[in-house]
């Protein structure tokens, strides 16, 4: 049992660090010292990465969840850490399938001088959407982290 908790504590950490180093440390970092088009490129280097590293550790994190709410007490501890992983994941699968590739189709729309105004705003609202998924990944991160410190308590 403690190999697997600890395997889930890791990859939950892994996850949870690699959305806040990327959100709050990198990107940032990339748009102030690289222009515009650059960081752009950069960024959708980073990105299939970045969605690769939470399909795998947000997979590794849900399936031992399920697996804690099956097997340990308490619960409901258990029970709304697995809902808060499995909507996570869902978010993050759907920003690095759905919503990656048609930013990327459009992301040259931010090099041209004068752009489409339709591919800009369509550009936009994809762009504006993975940073809402992005955040509510994190929020349902730490309502794992939450969930998971309640479950580990010894009143459960």
């Amino acid at each position: 049992m403690i190999i697997a908790l600890t395997i889930y504590l890791a990859a939950l950490g892994c996850w949870l660090g690699g959305i806040v180093f990327f959100s709050f440390f990198t990107a940032p970092a990339v748009f102030t010292v690289l222009p515009r088009p650059e960081a752009g490129q950069l960024i959708s280097a980073i990105f299939p990465r970045y969605y690769m590293l939470g399909y795998i550790v947000g997979t590794i994190s849900l399936v031992l969840a399920i697996y804690f709410t099956a097997v340990r007490g308490p619960r409901i501890w258990w029970g709304g850490t697995t809902v808060a992983l499995a909507i996570a994941l869902g978010m993050t699968f759907y920003a690095g399938t759905v919503i990656l590739p048609r930013a990327d189709a459009l992301r040259t729309v931010n090099e041209d001088p004068n752009p489409d105004p339709v591919k800009k705003t369509e550009f936009d609202q994809m762009h504006r959407n993975s940073v809402i998924l992005n955040g509510a990944v994190l929020l349902l991160n730490l309502a794992a982290i939450a969930g998971t410190a309640g479950a580990l308590t010894p009143r459960g």
